[in-house]
């Protein structure tokens, strides 16, 4: 019966009850204990603070209610747009000035929504959007005798100041831990791990959290990891474990530090291939040889004959691109796809250790997945 009226049931009319579970799931690990004796030490020092203060006659420093709930957010959540340091400090300072010039203008008891409405305008306005902010104005509200007495500072001395000292603390606490506070911030100048964008920019990833209206429950840096990570889980199910080993050619055709550009030049003519490896006698591998880079070697010659004498000269060495990209052996292939489908490449050196022991091609993948094609077919 007790089941039943808890909707574990099935039945139609008792549904609705999952609605009203707990939302958050299960916190990992110690994250409890983490966040707790985080907002412990934020909130004591802010304490120190204000006994400091006090005893050199700070008479307008003291500790605010709000600032507990601004600990939860900077300690609990700090991947939160929410609990971001602009939020927390501009935001909790907004709303101390909007709930002064509220008390001073609107007579009780509208000042207490006067003020608080406004907070969440402003916070808004300024991009600064922190729920404690509402508490502080609130609070002013309520007890507008602290703000009266001590006017404009009121913002700055005690909400300012102890909230970046809250703001501070939680900073070097969450890294200490091994969270990452404040949050990423996209860096639209630099190209860090593309592979692991999806192909998407900075703009599109904004746009997404625009359309289901998320911007303020989780960052474009952050969305942009939660979706390449589900993509590389849905590419390793998708492969089945198939690793880059598995499916990379095997039968290589190399050149020597020493080859002439010549020689190379031959060597694609000869084997209809698009890439060199540049490798040692052990096979290490020291760089890649594309066609481009052997035209550019070629280029800017006088004729034919200053071409060859130059060409008899020049080394693969000197024309050959690192070989940043190689992968693993072992490396699953569908960490792979963005960055032959989205990146541009179109081969990459396999290694094992230093060793080469394949290459990997837009041709190796595009075999793999027609792999059981025929047997997905409609009939």
């Amino acid at each position: 019966m007790a089941a039943y009226f808890f909707g574990i049931s099935g039945a139609p009319h008792m549904r609705g009850w999952h609605h009203l579970y707990p939302a958050l799931p299960a916190f990992h690990g110690r994250e409890q204990l983490r966040a707790g004796i985080g907002a412990l030490i934020g909130i004591s020092m802010c304490a120190l603070i204000v006994s400091f203060g006090e005893s050199y006659g700070a008479s307008s420093l003291y500790l605010v209610a709000p600032l507990g709930a601004t600990a939860v957010l900077v300690f609990c959540v700090p991947n939160s747009p929410l609990a971001q340091p602009w939020s927390a400090i501009v935001g909790n300072v907004t709303s101390a000035l909007v709930a002064l010039a509220a008390i001073q203008n609107v007579p009780a008891p509208w000042s207490a929504g006067i003020a608080v409405g406004g907070a969440i305008t402003a916070m808004m306005f300024v991009r600064a959007l922190h729920p404690p902010g509402g508490a502080v104005a609130l609070l002013t509200a309520l007890d507008p005798a602290p703000a009266l007495k001590t006017g404009p500072l009121f913002a700055v001395m005690p909400i300012g100041l102890t909230t970046t000292a809250l703001v501070l603390t939680a900073i070097v606490y969450n890294r200490v831990t091994g969270r990452v506070y404040p949050f990423r911030q996209p860096e639209p100048e630099e190209a860090h791990e593309p592979e692991q964008r999806l192909g998407l920019s900075t703009e599109q990833l904004g746009e997404l959290l625009e359309r289901f209206n998320q911007s303020a429950n989780v960052g474009i840096a952050d969305l942009g990891r939660l979706l390449a990570a589900a993509e590389a889980e849905a590419a390793q199910h998708r492969f089945d474990g198939t690793t880059c080993g598995d499916v990379m050619t095997t039968e290589l055709v190399t050149v020597r530090l020493d080859t002439p550009l010549l020689e190379a030049a031959g060597l694609f003519r000869g084997h209809k291939i698009k890439s060199l490896p540049v490798v040692d006698s052990d096979m290490t591998l020291h760089g890649l040889v594309l066609q481009a880079d052997l035209l550019a070697g070629f280029a800017g010659q006088d004729g034919p004959t200053a071409l060859r004498q130059r060409s008899l000269r020049r080394s693969v060495s000197e024309v050959m691109r690192p070989a940043v990209r190689a992968v693993s052996h072992d490396l699953p292939v569908g960490a792979l796809l963005n960055r032959l489908a989205a990146q541009g490449s179109e081969v990459v050196p396999v290694t094992q250790g230093r060793r080469l022991v394949g290459i990997l091609t837009r041709s190796d993948i595009i075999g793999l997945l027609l792999q059981g094609a025929e047997d997905r077919l409609p009939e």
